[in-house]
């Protein structure tokens, strides 16, 4: 089988998923969002090459990206309706008024 174009939609899956990290500063969703697309990307080529090599090794680390993307989701998104509940705004730019 040819494996090429997963290889590509993974590439480019891991390529807006770090713009969106990159180039947006504004909202904190927007950036957790970006964050599991770049995560599910590397998952996914995880497990085209465990297809690839006939391997099991990656469909396990795949699983435990999965999980720790999952966990990483729910603890953000804890954290992030707290500072909303707090300050009435997720702004990013306005995230450095925590330190006081």
């Amino acid at each position: 089988m040819n494996f090429i174009h997963f290889f590509f939609v993974a590439a480019l899956l891991f390529i807006i998923g770090v713009g969106g990290v990159i180039l947006n500063r504004t909202n904190i969703v927007v950036v957790l969002m970006s964050l599991e697309l770049a995560l599910l990307s590397v998952s996914l080529n995880f497990i085209v090459f465990s297809v690839c090599l006939g391997d099991l090794m990656g469909q396990i680390f795949a699983i435990f990206i999965l999980i720790i993307a999952a966990c990483e989701s729910s603890i953000g998104l804890a954290i992030i309706l707290v500072y909303f509940r707090v300050r009435g705004s997720i702004r990013i730019d306005q995230a450095s008024l925590l330190k006081s």
